[in-house]
């Protein structure tokens, strides 16, 4: 076995990798797609092979790797344009507990137990279930935990579902149902706020104290 050989593959295949997965963005290892997720493993396994078969040449494994990166380039560039694709690949985020109710039949549906529930819950620092106001479980598998505001202050505001309501110009119609709203109701509040056209909004969300957060597409 040529020990040279193998450690100038190693170093050119850590480079190449180095490279391709930085395309993958800034994003934490929890927070990758499903996709990011098995182009990193095929990346790793195809790397292996290199580096132990050092009488293989190494295109046979730079090919498949560059294929693979321009697959996951391609999509997460369709997934930016193509709302439905996103969720398809990413998925959407599951609200398990929704003011302070906790949703069997979601949890369910997400095949997802109390056990789990429970061992999130301790990881946010949480040790009763009734101190959660909302539990969502993120499309990366955390669950992020919005805890009961106090007495006061919940019986001056009424908790609102930290979901967004526009999207890169298209209002999301599930979100609203969750809130108990219709869209005519966002476009009477938005145009209060002097906002007429839902495709120039890019993210719009409403808060506890009814007030709006509107971000403006950037025009080109």
């Amino acid at each position: 076995m040529d020990y040279t050989t193998i450690l100038l593959r190693t170093i050119f295949i850590y480079f190449i990798i180095l490279f391709v997965l930085r395309f993958m963005g800034k994003r934490e290892i929890g927070q990758l797609s499903i996709l990011d997720f098995v182009v990193s493993i095929m990346i790793a396994e195809l790397a292996v092979v290199s580096i132990e078969n050092s009488d293989e040449p190494m295109l046979r494994s730079i090919i498949p790797i560059v294929v693979l990166s321009i697959i996951q380039i391609i999509f997460a560039f369709l997934s930016l344009k193509s709302e439905k694709l996103r969720n398809i690949i990413d998925g959407e985020p599951s609200v398990l507990i929704n003011q302070g109710k906790i949703d069997e039949e979601e949890m369910r549906k997400q095949r997802y137990n109390f056990d789990d529930l429970l061992l999130q819950l301790r990881q946010n620092q949480i040790s009763r279930l009734s101190d959660v106001e909302f539990a969502i479980l993120e499309p990366s598998g955390k669950l992020s935990v919005i805890e009961k505001k106090q007495e006061k202050d919940q019986k001056q505001n009424e908790s609102m579902m930290p979901l967004p309501l526009i999207l890169d110009g298209k209002i999301q119609e599930d979100h609203l149902e969750k809130l108990n709203k219709t869209s005519l109701w966002l476009r009477q509040e938005l145009r209060k706020l002097g906002y007429r056209e839902i495709k120039k909004i890019s993210y719009c969300a409403v808060y506890d104290d009814n007030s709006f957060f509107v971000d403006l597409k950037d025009e080109k």
